[in-house]
């Protein structure tokens, strides 16, 4: 049988290392949206007898077409019908944890999947230099009989060394991450979060946890354990005395932006935003007397400065990176993010620290704009749509960075932006995005084309809108970017 190692050295304690596998959150942080989906976490972390399960894809640059046509596919559905099963193009991995020696190592198998069998063993042990550990994931393995072969091998073990590059990045991240807060004299605590099964929530969530924070989970249906709290923002439904036992509350719930801006969509766009924040604030407030010091984290994003705030929109000139002392702009989006904003007012005004992350466009193969390009450059017929554009983008992971890092740090108040430290422009974009992918990117879009799928008004502050937007401030409170430079943003999504 084939057997496949991949060691990672660490320059953090083992009994570190080895506590961050045990918490809830491990699994989704090690999997790469390239790779598959968690469907299931692990019901007893890793002691034997838990279980978890993963939708895996098809390996290689057809599985990532295929996810990102299907993401792009149910992006455009009506939210019912987005969540089908049968849109997804995976296979269901079945893993069962058969053994454990604490602090050591433990073990998992596949009890159902697209292999004849898995065998995945992760060992730590104490690395040379004191205080570092050194990890050794070793997979045994025998491929399908239809895969049978040298070259098969070849294929599979380079997927895996992709997968396991990609888990020592974010690994190495995510222990930093907490490192750095730990040091700062942040103590576990509770954090409540809206919108926890979105692109970012996920992510944070489970970023959060890994930290050993508790993360209780706002939720619109009957809750199904004591981690969940009901609220229905648009009947302004939310026991306060549910928030009582939390420390901040993260709020990333809203309407998803991306299609035609019809005005049913403008008004659920702005009311899931506005309606839901202030009914938090509230509620907050309401609790401000009891001694407990607690802050509310609110989404908002850089469409607060307008479609155009650099002048006439594609211009160069006067692009001077825009601060969050900035006025707001005056368009839709700009509006909403301005109203969404002030909604926190109850809670700032009752005492409660408020922060207003300003989100960029955020990068990730699992949704968004990454996810919807992905096919055309993988197909070969992607390109630049506009050229001089300013893109103030973010990857998914230092979202969900910046996002925690508010939520646990005292000196973050107000606006904050979240954006990567170098923005490009759109014609930049769609070059560093084909060579990371090894692809052409000549095909210029035509604005029609924006037009003809967001509508006049969504194509004028959505794919056409200009936004160079400073990070000065968020890198000034203390946060470090895993992820500088677009290209080895990239690189770690996409696993290149």
């Amino acid at each position: 049988m084939p057997t496949f190692s991949y060691t990672t050295a660490l320059p953090f304690p083992r009994a570190e290392v080895f506590g961050w596998f045990t918490r809830p959150g491990a699994l989704v942080r090690l999997t790469p949206s390239f790779f598959g989906k968690v469907l299931a976490e692990p019901s007893h972390g890793i002691n034997p007898g838990s279980t978890a399960a993963i939708g895996v894809g098809a390996p290689g640059g057809l599985g990532m077409w295929l996810g990102a046509a299907a993401g792009t596919v149910a992006g455009m559905l009506p939210q019912a019908l987005a969540g089908l099963r049968s849109l997804r193009p995976e296979l269901r991995w079945d893993a069962l944890h058969t053994e454990l020696l604490p602090g050591e190592q433990f073990t998992d198998v596949m009890t159902n999947g697209p292999l004849t069998s898995w065998t995945h063993q992760h060992t730590f042990a104490d690395g040379r230099v004191q205080g570092s550990t050194l990890m050794t994931d070793t997979v045994s393995y025998e491929l399908p009989s239809v895969a049978a072969g040298h070259w098969a091998r070849q294929q599979f073990e380079a997927e895996l060394t992709r997968m396991f590059a990609f888990r020592e990045r974010q690994l190495l991240g995510d222990l930093a991450f907490h490192a750095a807060h730990a040091e700062n004299g942040g103590e576990p605590g509770t954090i409540a979060v809206t919108g926890a099964s979105g692109l970012v929530g996920t992510q944070l969530c489970a970023l959060l946890e890994g930290g050993g924070h508790t993360v209780v989970k706002l939720v619109r249906r009957a809750p199904r354990s004591g981690s969940e709290i009901f609220w229905d923002p648009a009947a302004g439904t939310l026991d306060a005395a549910s928030l009582a036992g939390c420390d901040t509350v993260v709020h990333l719930a809203g309407h998803t932006i991306g299609g035609r801006f019809t005005t049913q969509t403008k008004d659920a766009i702005y009311r899931s935003r506005v309606l839901g924040t202030r009914l938090l604030a509230e509620k907050l407030a309401l609790l401000a007397d009891d001694g407990r010091h607690r802050a509310l984290v609110s989404g908002s994003a850089v469409g607060y400065y307008g479609a155009s705030p650099h002048g006439a929109a594609g211009s160069r000139g006067n692009s001077q990176a825009l601060l969050e002392s900035d006025p707001a702009g005056t368009d839709f989006l700009a509006q909403v993010s301005s109203d969404w904003e002030a909604a926190c007012r109850p809670a700032a005004d009752a005492g409660l620290r408020v922060a207003n992350i300003r989100t960029g466009i955020v990068l990730s193969a699992a949704g968004g704009v990454l996810q919807r390009l992905l096919p055309l450059y993988l197909a070969g017929v992607g390109g630049p749509l506009g050229r001089e554009q300013w893109q103030s983008w973010i990857g998914i992971d230092d979202i969900a960075g910046i996002f925690a890092h508010a939520a646990l740090t005292p000196a973050v108040e107000g606006p904050v932006n979240a954006v990567a430290p170098h923005p490009v422009t759109a014609e930049q974009f769609a070059h560093t995005l084909g060579a990371v992918l090894h692809r052409p990117a000549r095909v210029k879009v035509p604005a029609l084309g924006p037009t003809l799928l967001l509508g006049k008004q969504g194509a004028a502050e959505l794919a056409l809108a200009s936004q160079r937007v400073s990070c000065a401030k968020v890198v000034a409170s203390g946060y470090e970017f895993r992820h500088e430079s677009l290209e080895t943003a990239l690189r770690h999504i996409l696993g290149a």
